[in-house]
């Protein structure tokens, strides 16, 4: 009998940011716990080809995949949840399907035929479905955006038609709706939920669960209220009440039955879940032992969903050590006109500091200040990306003395340019998915720290960026105590520097935060709460 791929469609209702993608996450973590294969795909409904080139202000951080792709934040979370390794054909968008289309109308695929919205776009659609459901158990396919806008029309119909092909018990859908508690009337609001469905309905999908976002638990009388006017089962509703933390879906979720009642309407049979990492993951962050504080130095500080999987990394970090992350959020930009006493006053309480990624150069010299900091108070730091280049160039400046240091990047014609363009990038001028994307090898010094801190001799990390360290000044840096520690196997590209003379200063070209789970933190950020901790004493 040919293996039949389960489909779940996750859609949202009502308003934006419910929480879709947790709420698909945290169902792939329990499926997976019962011994089930999972995939995921991400439907977007923008025209952008794909989010890299989009201000994270707007869009939140961009996730890079093993193989290069630059992706919805929400793949971070289907990765962080389950053991899935997302790629380019886990997230599609509206302006990928268009440019998919398009290329076969210009090549002549559809043979003079008139192109539409029905069938030529439904059924680009549904081929997606098919592509990220190979080798899997169950395909679980969110929908980004809201039930009843226009962008998401497209997608909702591809789900109607796929549906109306496939058996019964081989596709449901999960509706993720909010359930609103109006304070003055101390009462739960189910009118919302009402029409988020019948709209769902019109478009010709029946949603198999209810998934009810809100303040509080879903009382009995609520369920049935929706059981009756939304013509889903009383047992098929589910509350997703706000929690302390992301990491306490998968069982709340199990408390409820969720997973078993999606295994009972896709006819699955399985083992019970061993949820035990999850339970003790829930135990570590409602009962902390320590409490640690760490600075995040950034110019997209204004929203924090900018820098999404470096937080979830740094609490993955805390969850190793048995402890509490606090982390402060500093605009780089402000640093730039305060004094040293001043900056001093922002960052002295911090027990380790953290400078990340970003493009351009408006907030640089903040974060240059706030590592020159770090570095003279031998304070724990983390560079990563841009926050590595910047602790390059503000060694540069106050160790070797070439006060004019920058990254070329900034300062073309800089008389030390630390950080320069790879010569593979100079001729380059379309911006969308041209960096250094994805996994890269990277061998570890001997006797480095961070040798010691991975246990191995060989790395692969995600990269997402253009700009590298200029190996022309390589050896002044290593004669004033700097360690390249990590390189790629020719030795050709920095990829990790770390200062001996400090307890804890190390700095990634890559990006490490990509491959961190809660329940297996990854080594870097592990050491680096680790060391955290051992500052504040």
């Amino acid at each position: 009998m040919a293996h039949s791929t389960k489909y779940i469609f996750v859609t949202g209702g009502v308003i934006s940011s419910l929480g879709k993608g947790i709420s698909a996450a945290a169902i792939g973590s329990l499926l997976e716990a019962r011994g089930l294969r999972v995939n995921f795909l991400k439907l977007d409904p923008y025209i952008n080809v794909d989010p890299g080139t989009m201000n994270p202000l707007q869009h939140g951080e961009v996730y890079v995949t093993e193989d290069g792709a630059e992706t919805d934040m929400d793949l971070g979370h289907y990765e962080r949840f389950t053991h899935t390794h997302t790629r380019q054909v886990n997230n599609c968008t509206s302006g990928r399907i268009y440019y998919r289309v398009i290329t076969k109308e210009r090549r002549g695929d559809y043979l003079g035929g008139t192109v539409q919205v029905i069938p030529h776009i439904t059924d680009e659609i549904q081929l997606v479905f098919r592509e990220a459901s190979q080798d899997c158990d169950v395909a679980i396919i969110e929908v980004g955006g809201t039930v009843g806008d226009i962008e998401s029309l497209p997608f909702l119909e591809a789900i109607r038609q796929f549906r109306a092909k496939h058996e019964r018990g081989d596709v449901i859908n999960i509706h993720v709706t909010l359930v609103p508690y109006i304070k003055t009337a101390d009462e739960l609001k189910t009118k919302p939920t009402q029409h988020s469905v019948a709209a769902l309905m019109e478009i010709g999908i029946l949603p198999d669960i209810l998934v009810c976002r809100g303040e509080r638990d879903l009382p009995m009388d609520i369920r049935k209220k929706l059981a009756l006017f939304c013509n889903v089962r009383e047992d098929c509703i589910f509350g997703a009440r706000d929690v302390e933390s992301i990491y306490m879906m998968p069982t709340y979720f199990h408390s409820q039955n969720l997973d078993g009642r999606i295994c009972e309407l896709l006819n699955i049979w399985s083992r019970e879940p061993d949820i035990s990492a999850w339970e003790r993951i829930v135990e570590i962050i409602r009962h902390p032992e320590k409490e640690v504080s760490i600075a995040l130095v950034g110019k997209y500080v204004k929203l924090h969903e900018s820098y999404k999987s470096l937080i979830e990394a740094l609490n993955h970090g805390g969850y190793a050590n048995n402890a509490k992350v606090r982390l402060s959020y500093i605009d780089s930009e402000e640093l730039e006109s305060l004094t040293d006493e001043e900056v001093a006053d922002v960052l002295s309480s911090a027990d380790g500091i953290l400078v990340p990624g970003g493009f351009g150069v408006r907030g640089t010299e903040g974060k240059i200040r706030a590592i020159e900091y770090a570095r003279k108070n031998n304070v724990p730091f983390f560079g990563i990306c841009l926050g590595m280049q910047m602790a390059l160039v503000e060694y540069a400046r106050h160790v070797c003395g070439w006060t004019d240091a920058n990254s070329s990047e900034f300062v073309p014609d800089s008389p030390h340019p630390v950080i320069h363009l790879m010569a593979s990038q100079a001729e380059i001028t379309d911006k969308g998915g041209t960096m250094r994307l994805g996994a890269y090898p990277c061998v570890l010094a001997e006797n480095s720290h961070v040798r010691s801190i991975y246990g191995k001799r060989e790395i692969h990390e995600r990269h997402r960026h253009r700009y590298e360290v200029n190996n022309d000044l390589r050896q002044d840096f290593e004669l004033v105590g700097v360690v390249f520690s990590g390189t790629s196997p020719d030795n050709s590209l920095v990829e990790i520097f770390e200062l001996p003379s400090h307890p804890w200063f190390i700095c990634t070209q890559f990006h490490p935060e990509y491959q961190s789970k809660p329940t297996d933190a990854h080594p870097l950020f592990a050491s680096f709460i680790e060391a955290a901790l051992n500052n504040r004493g």
